[in-house]
């Protein structure tokens, strides 16, 4: 099994701005998103209390960016646990497969944008956490 630390990393955009305000610019299959973006949805109106996410999938890697406001995102692997907070539209989070992700504490202006390298394909999602442990510990004896 991978380690969680090899599953996710921190992003950093380029800023183009000047006295004309920001511009950030996200590309796919580049040096800084390792994927051709297939698909782009985004989460607003959550409040504190909502927890979105809780699953994890089996092909789909994801790029997370609060654009506006800001959130956190815990991950794990089954054994190891980390917590991010996204709170610069500059910074982004990687995610590669099998990582079970619970994103929450929404600011109120939060907007949560996610770039996904795959297609919605509501299978390969897995939405049970003991079933997804169990998948992960069938991986390792194989």
């Amino acid at each position: 099994m991978k380690k969680l630390e090899e599953q996710y990393r921190i992003l950093e955009f380029p800023d183009f701005g000047d006295e004309r305000g920001n511009l950030v610019v996200i590309e796919g299959e580049n040096q800084i998103i390792p994927f051709d973006i297939r698909r782009v949805f985004y989460i607003y109106g959550s409040d504190a209390e909502v927890i979105r996410g809780r699953h994890a999938n089996r092909r789909t890697r994801f790029v997370m960016i609060n654009v506006a406001g800001k959130s956190k995102v815990r991950m794990t692997n089954g054994r190891e646990s980390v917590v991010v907070e996204l709170n610069r539209p500059r910074m982004g989070l990687y995610l590669d497969t099998m990582v079970w992700k619970d994103m929450y504490e929404f600011s109120q202006d939060s907007i949560l944008l996610v770039l996904c390298s795959e297609h919605y394909d509501g299978s390969e999602y897995i939405r049970d956490y003991d079933a997804y442990l169990r998948e992960i510990s069938e991986e390792q004896n194989i």
